[in-house]
């Protein structure tokens, strides 16, 4: 017999508080204190008998169990949502929600931010976002997927977005370290591990920009987002891809290496799966979705 799940109250407060970065912010979404939050956190490691945080590091890092975790919750969450989202559009007896998969970078850097926007424009129309850490899948229950890569997929139509563009981007407290890309073999790296080779990897980058080999030992995660708040935290560098990063660049809190820009031959896409029907809440969804892409 299967041990039984930790309680779902402390699933929902690790997931936010990874999905999230600070416990201030968790906190705050959850309307609890910062104390409640760590008690949370620690309850939940007592559950499972092993430590989800490696509070050695300044902020505290996931440790590889926690990574485990948090994945597995977040895509956890995420199918439910979808499933109550169909099963509501069922009883409602029309289409007031639309459903969108896309990685959890893609959610948390490029989607979310907007989304707001749509919701201005669109109040009666809900929408459901299903990360994933790999490539999304057109899954039971998905209308929409934004996908990158060739665009040359079976499980639907497709319809390109935007190109993307990649660039080794840091913390300012790095950039008396990094100047050029030729300083990249010098620093430590911060790699995304995938299993989709679609995506670029620092090995990969640093062969088409015709740059040395970087010997250091790096830091791997399985998820962009936490890569990305490795970033933040000055932990090294890591490649920017320009539909995740830009806004943090804009915002200062990211530096761009200079004349080290790389053009994929990938892009993304929004994929409408064979059988979904692109009209009503999803039509207008993926009309919005194509005209911030645009911008």
């Amino acid at each position: 017999m299967s041990a039984p799940l930790p309680p779902l109250r402390l699933l929902t407060v690790f997931e936010t508080l990874t999905r999230l970065g600070t416990t201030q912010r968790a906190a705050t979404a959850l309307n609890v204190t910062q104390p409640a939050v760590s008690q949370a956190v620690k309850a939940l490691e007592a559950q499972v008998g092993v430590l989800l945080f490696d509070r050695t590091t300044r902020p505290a890092t996931l440790t590889p169990a926690g990574e485990i975790l948090r994945s597995g919750i977040a895509e956890g969450l995420s199918r439910i949502g979808a499933a109550i989202e169909e099963v509501r559009s069922l009883r409602a007896g029309d289409e007031t929600s639309v459903t969108v998969a896309c990685t959890v970078g893609t959610a948390t850097y490029w989607l979310m931010p907007r989304l707001a926007g749509f919701y201005t424009d669109h109040p009666e129309i809900g929408v459901n976002v299903l990360t994933t850490v790999a490539s999304p899948e057109v899954l039971p229950g998905v209308d929409l997927v934004i996908r990158y890569g060739t665009g040359e997929w079976s499980d639907g139509e497709t319809m390109k977005l935007f190109d993307e563009k990649v660039v080794p981007v840091f913390a300012p407290a790095l950039g008396h370290r990094v100047r050029t890309p030729a300083d990249l073999a010098a620093v430590p790296l911060l790699h995304v591990v995938q299993s989709d080779r679609t995506w670029l990897e620092w090995s990969d980058y640093l062969a088409r920009m015709g740059l040395p080999p970087n010997r250091l030992p790096g830091r791997s995660f399985t998820n962009y987002v936490q890569a990305t708040q490795a970033a933040l935290a000055g932990q090294g560098v890591m490649l920017g891809w320009q539909s995740n990063t830009a806004d943090l660049v804009r915002e200062g809190r990211l530096i761009a290496l200079p004349d080290a820009e790389l053009l994929p031959r990938e892009a993304f896409y929004l994929v409408f799966p064979a059988r979904s029907r692109v009209k009503g809440a999803c039509g207008v969804f993926a009309d919005w979705v194509r005209g911030v892409a645009g911008a």
